[in-house]
């Protein structure tokens, strides 16, 4: 019988398939290495020797190179992150540093690689190893797959077991990120990126880069239709892609950037698929030189930036082109600073932002050879050609909006050479012909160069979906008092019919009914109830899209009512109409850039960002959930402000919500009529995801059938457990309720989950009971979110519903046992009292098994067959099944209350036979609580924690009772009675 392995079905995969390409393969145990090295150093040795004449010359000074990089190596071990080390090495490794090898001591540019004869195989010496042991001191890694280059690791992947469910990438990425990177940093010094798979899908990353960012790798089809490759075939089409010795030293030399995030820490960022294919089909065609334009859409959020910084990076390096000059063309001027910051954050060379359009018309005709952005508008003047070169390049962003009056021809007349490439993150509709004709090319099919779709983005973990939420604001209007007031206004001021008609239209327009001012009173309330409900408990922002600059203006004022005036604020343009007030409001870039940062500092006050159409484009905040719209937009406009909320911020975001107080979800659908189906896919309204949630609580309650979900305890746990023993049907449990999970926390807290409430926190029991505790199947065993942790911990603190009524004898028997005035009381007769209440509700059979185990306990511990501990429990346990049950029937008597439920119904089943616990073990409990709580304590953190602490220095410390369950269920009475 042919058996399958982790090593034999994925590892031995990757490393044939690199082999297949003429690269040797070399065991981890048979490299000229020691295990503590991270260079293969006599491989690297004969490299430079072979690279650089200077070194050739003289074998010795291959290690004086050498050893600064050790140096570099070393360095790493005290970094968290081997990133500023990584960035160095870097520099190496592309060409960039040199060392005094020539005459007279001059500065030798220093060759690790040699990139200009790539299809040369024998120009660097490749190889792939498995199991490659590396040792600092005492700790040991072992790496699945190393990929190196003239004795350089340039690659690490990790392989996983495509045969368990709950296995993923993300668990080999994870290994990679958090244990690997973290424990032997040096080994990650020369990496260009790691790569995951588990013989299902492969994505690679960068060092450093949060598992939840690393991309996948497919081949871009111009097929809309055409099936995505699963499997060891996807698998396939992935290392082919990435693990090319051409692919690995393009994402070194051109695909790969360092910056620094909003903590001021090192990132390196390195390009996924699309941006990596899209920029080598642009390159490509201006090497041939046949074809001048083409036509890019990349879906709003997915990096259209970083496409442009990557094909700018490239473009600049390829020698052919002898240093051309490259335009970024831009329309707004917050498209213009989202572009250049991005270009700057890159640190690209080269680089300068035309502030006028002398300065843009001064560069061109100089012929200048740099990376230029401008806007669309500073070709509005140019005095016909300014640069007739064919080495120009033009990359115009957001084509379809830049075509605006002649400005678009303009810039063609201004430099009738260059290439024209048009980015788009919204699709082209039937109405921009214009946009196709000027930017796509016949040759493309369905028009486009390259295209990256909504379903394309959302697959890949570059964006999340969107979900909307109509709030639909009713305004009732008063006809007959309107009507009454105009005639009486037309009267008085004589006013002809047309006037009437005119007047009248003006009146009832949708402006003035969006503009009114009750209403925005009340949408503005609305906003702040469903923020500090739904979005500011997750660590995310908002931002509210007003009607105008007015409405801007009259928003503030109202959220400030309700808000602290710190949380919120308005970011407008100027005009010489603005009231002079209006001010604060319309920052210059300067004050704009400190506002943005504030935004998206997590722990800063700003939470809420007031605009009406300034920041609605070119606005990337990842940490931007919610967006409250109140204004009319339509087409591009408004599927670019809808997509402001849907960039990926790790770990907890799942998709960007817009509050939609107009009702336009519909029209992004027959706007878009060009992709309806695709945008029906991404956008899902929230109430079709409230159909959604009944059939995902049954499918993941049909994996117990039979199951009976009122038994409670360990006894309904093992069943519940058992129906999903082995491994399959727990994974496919753990799919399941993810599904519910997901649709729970994008509703919560909506009213209509109450129906619901009881099935999803059996389920949540139970899952949690399941789950691994450590980082095996993170994929489908996903962290629970935020407002399910809540559901958690309530249902652990608040086990009993409302109420102190007593449960089992009247006050009076109850005074007499505490004082021990009856202790002559026979248990006859508190058996009769006991069966008294049950037979109040000798319908329900929830009454008929709550008396059945009552009898059962007596019985059991008159013969005292448990321990006594185990005793309470179960008394507890009983004593909560019968309040819930007596609460769910609204059948409990007023009495008096005397003590607590629990010391009522403990002395109630207390016999002469039955065992002791501890001598007034629950009379301590009532005295010490009553001392330390107070009115609300159990909405309060300060009550809280007092409370437990009295408990566990009576239950722990007192009598010695160190049970956990014992402690939370008489946790759960408490909070309940007391």
């Amino acid at each position: 019988m042919a058996q399958f392995s982790e090593a034999n079905s994925v590892r031995d995969f990757v490393r044939d398939l690199v082999k297949s390409t003429d690269i040797p393969f070399v065991p981890g145990s048979q490299l000229p290495r020691r295990t503590d090295e991270v260079l293969l150093e006599s491989v690297l040795k004969r490299a430079l020797m072979g690279l650089n004449p200077e070194i050739a010359a003289e074998p010795g000074k291959a290690d004086e190179v050498i050893y600064n990089l050790r140096a570099i190596l070393i360095a790493a071990r005290t970094s968290p992150h081997p990133v500023v080390a990584n960035e160095e090495f870097m520099a190496w490794l592309t060409g960039r540093k040199s060392m005094p090898f020539g005459p007279n001591g001059e500065h030798t540019t220093i060759r690790l690689i040699d990139f200009d004869h790539l299809d040369d195989d024998s120009s660097n010496q490749w190889m792939i190893s498995t199991e490659v042991a590396f040792r600092q001191g005492k700790l040991e890694k072992r790496f699945d797959l190393v990929l190196w280059c003239n004795g350089i690791p340039l690659v690490v992947g990790e392989a996983k077991t495509p045969f368990r469910p709950a296995y993923t990438w993300i668990d080999g990425a994870a290994q990679i990120h958090d244990d690997y990177e973290q424990s032997v940093p040096q080994f990650f010094v020369p990496n260009v990126f790691s790569f995951a798979t588990e013989g299902k899908d492969l994505r690679y990353g960068t060092v450093g880069m949060p598992v939840e960012l690393w991309g996948p790798w497919r081949e871009e089809t111009t097929a809309e239709d055409a099936p995505v490759k699963v499997g060891l075939t996807g698998v396939q089409e992935a290392v082919e892609g990435v693990l090319k010795p051409r692919a690995v030293l393009d994402f070194l030399r051109f695909f790969t950037i360092y910056a620094t995030d909003k903590k001021h820490r090192k990132i390196k960022v390195i390009a996924r698929f699309q941006q990596f294919q899209a920029t080598n089909l642009i390159v490509e065609r201006v090497l041939h030189g046949k074809i001048k334009q083409g036509l890019i859409w990349h879906f709003q959020g997915s990096g259209k930036s970083l496409l442009m910084v990557f094909t700018a990076l490239k473009l600049r390096a390829m020698a052919e082109l002898t240093n051309p000059t490259i335009l970024i063309v831009v329309d707004r001027i917050d498209l213009d600073t989202q572009i250049t910051g991005t270009f700057n954050a890159s640190d690209v060379p080269g680089l300068v932002s035309t502030d006028s359009r002398a300065q843009l018309q001064t560069l061109l005709a100089q012929g200048a050879r740099k990376i230029m952005i401008t806007t669309i508008h500073k070709f509005g003047e140019a005095p016909g050609v300014l640069d007739d070169r064919q080495n120009i390049i033009v990359m115009v962003d957001e084509a379809h909006r830049t075509q605006e009056g002649d400005y678009g021809q303009k810039m063609r007349e201004a430099l009738p050479n260059a290439f024209l490439f048009g980015l788009t993150g919204t699709p082209i509709n039937k109405r921009d012909r214009n946009t196709f004709m000027w930017f796509g090319s016949p040759e493309d099919e369905g028009g486009y160069l390259s295209r990256y779709t909504f379903h394309d983005s959302i697959r890949d973990g570059a964006t999340l979906p969107l979900h909307f939420e109509p709030r639909l604001s009713e305004i009732h209007i008063d006809q007959e008092a309107i009507d009454a007031a105009f005639e009486e206004l037309a009267a008085d001021r004589d006013l002809s019919e047309g006037d009437r008609i005119t007047l009248s239209k003006k009146a009832a327009s949708i402006e003035v009914l969006i503009k009114t001012p009750s209403r925005i009173a009340k949408i503005a309330a609305d906003i702040a109830v469903h923020f500090t409900a739904k979005v500011e408990p997750e660590g995310f922002k908002a931002q509210v899209v007003a009607y105008d600059k007015a409405s801007c203006v009259a928003y503030k004022e109202e959220l400030d009512k309700r808000l602290c005036p710190e949380a919120s604020t308005i970011v407008m343009s100027k005009s010489r109409s603005d009231p002079s007030d209006w001010g604060k409001w319309t920052p210059g870039t300067d004050e704009l850039e400190q506002v943005l940062a504030r935004f998206n500092d997590p722990a800063d006050p700003l939470k809420i960002i007031i605009v009406t159409a300034k920041l609605l484009t070119g606005f990337d905040a990842p940490i931007l959930y919610c967006q409250y719209l109140d204004k009319p937009l339509k087409e591009h406009t408004l599927l670019q402000a809808i997509t402001r909320t849907n960039r990926v911020y790790p770990p907890d975001k799942t998709h960007g919500l817009i509050v939609d107080y107009l009702g336009i979800f519909d029209d992004v659908a027959k706007s878009l009529a060009f992709d309806e189906k695709s945008v029906q896919q991404v956008i899902s309204n929230i109430e079709e995801l409230k159909k959604q949630l009944a059939p995902a609580i049954a499918a993941a309650l049909a994996f117990f059938p039979g199951i009976d979900r009122t038994v409670g305890g360990y006894e309904g746990l093992v069943q519940a457990q058992s129906a999903i023993a082995d491994d399959g049907a727990k994974d496919a449990f753990g799919l399941a309720y993810s599904i519910a999970s997901q649709l729970w926390e994008a509703l919560s807290p909506d009213p209509m989950l109450a129906d619901y409430r009881n099935d999803y926190r059996w389920l949540t029991d139970v899952y949690e009971s399941v789950r691994p505790s450590d980082i095996i199947g993170r994929l489908v065993w996903h962290a629970l979110g935020a407002k399910t942790i809540d559901l958690i911990n309530e249902h652990v603190q608040v086990e009993i519903p409302a109420g102190a009524e007593t449960i089992v004898l009247d006050a009076q028997t109850i005074e007499d046992l505490m004082l021990g005035k009856r202790a002559d009381i026979p248990t006859e007769e508190i058996r009769k009292q006991i069966t008294a209440r049950i037979a109040r509700h000798l319908n329900n059979p929830v009454f008929v098994e709550l008396g059945k185990r009552l009898n059962a306990l007596r019985e059991k511990y008159a013969d005292i067959q448990q321990s006594s501990l185990d005793f309470l429990r179960e008394l507890l346990e009983l004593a909560r099944d019968t309040v819930a049950a007596e609460k769910s029937a609204n059948e409990i008597p007023r009495e008096e209350q005397g003590k607590a439920a629990l010391t009522e119904l403990f002395e109630a089943v207390r016999t002469d036979q039955t065992p002791i616990i501890v001598d007034n073990i629950v009379s301590r409990i009532d005295e010490v609580v009553r001392a330390v709580r107070f009115d609300g304590w159990q909405s309060t953190i300060r009550g809280d924690q007092e409370v437990r602490q009295a408990l566990r220095k009576t239950l722990y410390v007192q009598f010695k009772i160190r049970d956990n369950d014992v402690f939370e269920t008489a946790l759960g009475y408490i909070r309940e009675y007391y």
